[in-house]
């Protein structure tokens, strides 16, 4: 989920996920099922280098900091989400507090050629928004978040969702986006955005009304459906990073609806007969149904279905019921409980326990801390024909799981052309998640890479940019599908000088 939130918090009973550790909610953001954490990557060629960046004359621009290597809290301020990405080391990092402090940054990488990548809250799976030897963008100083009296919120690109969650849920309003306290709206939105609430109010993207931009031009450009329209197309569900720098959103809220969240776990040996009756039991539910279905490796694998309703828990019962109906076996727990927007988003994000200072990640004053792990994505385009061998590539493999978000609703009420993202039709996206430390990376990856290619096999070769995997073959495809092409001429367009080059960029 846009990222990622709950592998273990959506399937637990409630005693479990009211002690669920933080990080584990996050535990779906990670590298790419490759080993990446002693090799820098491999950025394609930028423009003409005219020598270093002065670092000087930038520092003098900015109206907030830049560190150095050397500099006292460099170690902080380089470090992303997940630890397998330590070993990058950026020629510095921009902690810009304003628009113009993006531009500066961006007219410094073009005129020098040093690489250049934006960071909103570091969960980038292949560590694209840590550049070694490149510039950070930070734009954690961008944080703010502007409720207004028509339900519009402004929300600086810089903000994490729980901040986020918690102005709108202040001011009685809703946003459809992940899960994953810590990660950054901009990242999130960029790619999509799959969220609980995505099947009753669309992606993350679909609420976007205007965005402020910052090109490789160095231009700081307002684009709406009427204003740059090309780029407003590609920004929403393009990914973060191929087009320009985002410093603000501005989205449509919805009023913040009661809800329900649930859980059902089900008896080991049973994850494909589950799996089988959860994704038909999706393809006919209400709108107000937003539900995941996570199958996790052993011997048998295990499976667990959880969710979020619209409504009252006498509403949700019958619909726990089919589903039960469908599988053709009880489950050995069930748990539904009504909850306000807010203390749902929290229970999803792994912090029912948690206020909402301490959702946030250490650096920024909380309690969250960092995780490891490898991980990659499919896309279950239609049902799956054999649940069974679904669920068989992960038996024997503790510890790596295959989590089914599912789609549908008011996704599917969207042409696969009317924005970048084009999974429109799909059933759910699927995330393959392993945790691992340094020394199992490239075991962790063998697997996760194993398990990608035999979803491919089974489900097809569509993935979600937001779990973005330097592994992918025809990755562009597999993104994008119909929407590359057009995608790669907007990004021409407007970086001409490839200026935001990375391994996956479109440029």
């Amino acid at each position: 989920m846009g990222r990622r939130a709950f592998l273990r918090v959506a399937g637990l009973a409630a005693v479990t996920v009211a002690t669920s550790a933080a990080t584990a909610a996050c535990g779906r953001a990670g590298p790419p099922a490759t080993s990446v954490a002693a090799t820098p990557t491999t950025l394609p060629a930028t423009p003409a280098a005219g020598g270093p960046p002065d670092w000087s004359a930038l520092r003098a621009r900015l109206a907030g900091t830049l560190v150095l290597p050397g500099d006292r809290d460099y170690d902080a301020a380089r470090r992303s989400y997940n630890p397998l990405f330590d070993a990058r080391r950026p020629a510095a990092v921009a902690r810009c507090a304003r628009p113009e402090d993006v531009q500066a940054c961006l007219e410094a990488a073009a005129r020098s050629g040093i690489p250049v990548a934006a960071r909103s809250g570091g969960h980038s799976y292949a560590g694209y928004s840590t550049p070694d030897r490149g510039l950070v963008v930070d734009l954690g100083g961008m944080a703010g978040v502007d409720v207004r009296p028509d339900g519009t919120a402004v929300v600086g690109a810089g903000a994490r969702l729980i901040d986020v969650y918690a102005a709108l849920a202040a001011a009685g309003r809703c946003l459809p986006a992940g899960s994953c306290p810590s990660v950054g709206v901009a990242g999130l939105t960029l790619g999509g955005g799959v969220g609980v609430l995505t099947r009753k109010y669309g992606l993350t993207c679909d609420r976007v009304s205007a965005m402020s931009v910052v090109t490789a031009d160095g231009r700081l450009r307002a684009v709406a459906e009427d204003a740059e329209p090309d780029l407003f197309w590609a920004l929403r569900g393009g990914g973060g990073g191929n087009f320009g720098v985002v410093t603000s959103f501005t989205f449509r809220t919805e009023p913040a609806p009661d809800l329900t969240v649930f859980a059902l776990t089900f008896p080991a040996g049973s994850a494909g007969a589950v799996l089988g009756g959860w994704q038909q039991w999706v393809r006919g539910a209400p709108d107000e149904l937003w539900t995941n279905c996570v199958v996790s490796g052993g011997s048998p694998p295990s499976v667990r279905v959880g969710g979020c309703y619209v409504g009252s828990p006498d509403g949700l019962s019958p619909l726990l019921d089919d589903l039960v109906r469908r599988v053709g076996t009880a489950p050995a727990s069930r748990y539904a409980q009504a909850k306000g927007y807010l203390d749902a988003m929290r229970y999803f994000a792994g912090c029912g326990q948690r206020s909402v200072a301490s959702c946030r990640p250490a650096e920024a004053g909380g309690q969250l801390g960092r995780e490891s792990f490898v991980a990659s994505s499919a896309v279950l385009a239609a049902p799956a024909a054999d649940p069974d061998r679904v669920a068989a590539l992960v038996a024997g493999q503790r510890g790596t799981d295959l989590l089914f978000d599912s789609l549908g609703g008011a996704v599917a009420g969207v042409r696969p052309d009317a924005t970048a993202f084009p999974h429109r039709s799909a059933l759910a996206t699927v995330q393959i998640y392993r945790g691992t430390d340094a020394a199992g990376q490239r075991s962790a990856a063998r697997t996760v890479g194993a398990v990608r290619d035999g979803l491919a096999g089974l489900l097809g070769a569509a993935a979600y940019v937001n779990y973005v995997d330097p592994a992918l073959r025809d990755w562009a495809g597999a993104y994008y599908g119909d929407n590359a092409a057009r995608l790669r001429e907007v990004a021409r367009r407007y970086d001409p000088d490839r200026v935001l080059a990375f391994d996956q960029g479109l440029a």
